[in-house]
């Protein structure tokens, strides 16, 4: 029935491509003999969801399961939105244009704060009832994983479970756990209750939150004895058996990123203060070289893409990055295949490196600086210097590269407009790098300077701290673009009401769900897509509910405070967080996991020798 509505409809709408299916790779079972269908939802269009690792990897796992199917949903287009209404055709899969209400366990995967309003809105095109305390036994389970849920209080009415770590284990256990209570007469509460005991699964029903009368949270407690008391992270310690597929789904259309993304590793050795995947990933486990270059092959080979990119946070960080780069530079110069690395950094960039990265096809080049001064670098535990910076930049220029972008945050701990001010001369420095005093730079060079907001992100050191105003954001991002006179360089930065509510959904509680749901309803959705924003919608949807959004965004955080995620475990400990905070203070930095341990608690909470 979908099918035969949908051609009618496809001719009306933009990228019809997006929702037909039947893409090279993908995996059709048949219905009928599978036993647990699983829906795997990105909460974004096909473009944006199609070009995201996680899905690829637990996609073939699920499939690679005897008895379980796994088909992709992505959220359709406002205008794909308005003909499904119109010809009553609810949320479908791609693989079998199946409703979505029809599947055992539908799972969302939490990416980014901006996109929990498309959460909801394809539960309710889909049929399905929103709050999980209104589905019963038959309604789908509808779980999540993802970096977003180590805080998902915001969006905790909505889900019956949530997977913390990584799911490449978990997902065989809540398989095995689902098929028993599918077969049984278990209620739905039961059998929540017994999945809360799978290390890595946290039920938000089965915790009670109290508050204090100033809105802080005073307590969150289990509602029974055997629910664990803190959910701790599933990680897996031998990475180069973990389950990687070695085929991949190509699109029908462009993607985002339109080309093969191999893991090199997981986890990060750096240590920036900001930044939440740094510490939600420890520890650091690689895969070898043997182990990568068998996978490069395979996914070049069955998908038919010219180009491979080694995904990671930090991929030169990798211990055998030159070994890894000679192998692949001999293998691509042979098959003509160009391959990327998009984490790259200042401090490790050589002119071998540039040689080997651009032998095949020259890519662009990208270093992130962070902030502008070397005082604010040291705040945040950048640990490169500016010498590092222009060095790499000098290099970068000798090739055939004539644009450098730049990425840069604002609104950092400690920042003045002093700190601003070196952005732009930061740019200046490297635009004019190798020219003569009073000479001009060679015309072709082009800086692209991107600053975003600093949003303080869970399990990070910047945690306790305060987001900028809004209006102290377009304060130094109109300082900036005034202080930069050279056509040469460019500067963007992110919108300060996108960033702000970010700031609100990170670091939220269980009371901003009615939030949520009440922006949903008046017409909210694509957030972190600028034609869709509406800020007055969610300015609206906050008064409604009686909440100021402030509360979440602009205060700083006491250490006695009982944060959303405190019974979260993601191995890092919060006395690691503190210390790290107090150092920002004093602009003190901390050792890099390889050079030295700083003490974040990982060995310890995981069983010993782990770290690499």
């Amino acid at each position: 029935m979908i099918d035969k509505k949908l051609r009618r409809l496809l001719l009306r709408v933009q990228k019809p491509a997006r929702y037909i299916g039947n893409e090279l790779g993908s995996v059709h079972k048949d219905k009928s003999a599978v036993d647990v269908r699983f829906a795997f939802c990105f909460p974004d269009c096909y473009e944006v969801g199609m070009s995201h690792l996680g899905i690829k990897i637990l996609y073939s796992l699920l499939n690679d399961m005897d008895g379980v199917s796994c088909e992709r949903v992505f959220a359709p287009w406002t205008d794909m939105i308005a003909e499904m209404k119109k010809e009553n055709i609810p949320l479908f899969s791609m693989e079998s244009m199946s409703p979505v209400s029809e599947f055992d366990i539908v799972g969302f995967t939490l990416q980014y704060e901006m996109s929990y309003s498309n959460i909801v809105l394809m539960l309710k095109l889909a049929g399905i009832p929103v709050l999980s305390a209104e589905r019963k036994k038959g309604d789908p389970i509808i779980c999540a994983g993802g970096p977003c849920a180590y805080n998902m209080e915001p969006i905790a009415d909505f889900f019956d479970f949530a997977m913390m770590g990584e799911g490449e284990e978990i997902m065989g256990e809540m398989i095995a756990a689902y098929r028993e209570y599918k077969h049984s007469d278990m209620t739905k509460d039961e059998y929540l209750r017994r999945i809360s005991h799978i290390e890595g699964v946290y039920v938000p029903s089965l915790y009670d939150v109290s508050y204090n009368e100033d809105g802080t949270i005073k307590a969150v407690e289990p509602k029974y004895p055997d629910v664990p008391r803190t959910v701790k992270k599933r990680i897996i310690d031998d990475f180069d058996k973990v389950y990687t597929p070695r085929s991949v789904i190509v699109p029908n259309i462009k993607i985002v990123h339109d080309r093969v993304n191999m893991e090199v590793f997981r986890g990060c050795l750096r240590g920036c203060r900001f930044c939440q995947a740094g510490m939600i990933y420890r520890p650091v486990r690689e895969k070898s070289v043997d182990t990568l270059m068998g996978l490069a092959h395979d996914l070049i080979a069955q998908s038919g893409y010219e180009e491979i990119s080694l995904a990671s946070l930090s991929t030169s960080d990798y211990s055998h990055i030159d070994e890894l780069l000679d192998r692949m530079l001999e293998w691509s110069k042979e098959n003509k295949i160009n391959f990327a690395i998009p984490s790259q950094r200042a401090d490790q960039f050589t002119k071998e490196f540039l040689d080997k990265t651009t032998a095949v096809r020259t890519s662009g080049i990208t270093f992130a600086p962070e902030a502008g001064s070397q005082r604010l670098r040291d705040v945040i535990n950048k640990n490169i210097t500016e010498e590092q910076i222009l060095n790499a930049c000098r290099i970068a220029l000798t090739g055939n590269n004539t644009t450098i972008k730049l990425y840069f945050m604002s609104g950092l701990p400690t920042e003045t407009m002093e700190d601003i001010d070196g952005i732009g001369k930061l740019a200046f420095d490297i635009l004019y790098l190798g020219a003569r005093k009073g000479d001009k730079p060679k015309k072709s060079i082009m800086i692209n300077v991107s600053v975003s907001a600093f949003v303080p992100k869970p399990f990070t050191p910047f945690q306790w701290m305060a987001q900028d105003t809004r209006e102290k954001m377009r304060e130094k991002h109109v300082h900036l673009k005034s202080s930069v006179k050279s056509r040469k360089i460019h500067i963007s930065y992110s919108d300060d009401e996108t960033s702000h509510l970010e700031a609100v959904f990170a670091r939220g509680d269980r009371r901003l769900s009615r939030v949520i749901l009440r922006a949903v309803e008046t017409g909210c959705m694509f957030d972190s897509w600028g034609e869709c924003f509406d800020f007055e919608k969610w300015m609206a949807a906050f008064e409604y509910c009686g909440i100021d959004p402030a509360f979440y965004a602009n205060r700083e955080r006491d250490y006695s405070e009982v944060l959303p995620w405190d019974h979260i475990d993601v191995g890092v400990a919060k006395s690691f967080l503190m210390r790290e905070n107090e150092l920002s203070k004093l602009a003190k930095t901390s050792v890099n996991c390889r050079d030295g341990c700083a003490g974040c608690g990982i060995k310890q909470a995981f069983g010993g020798e782990i770290c690499r």
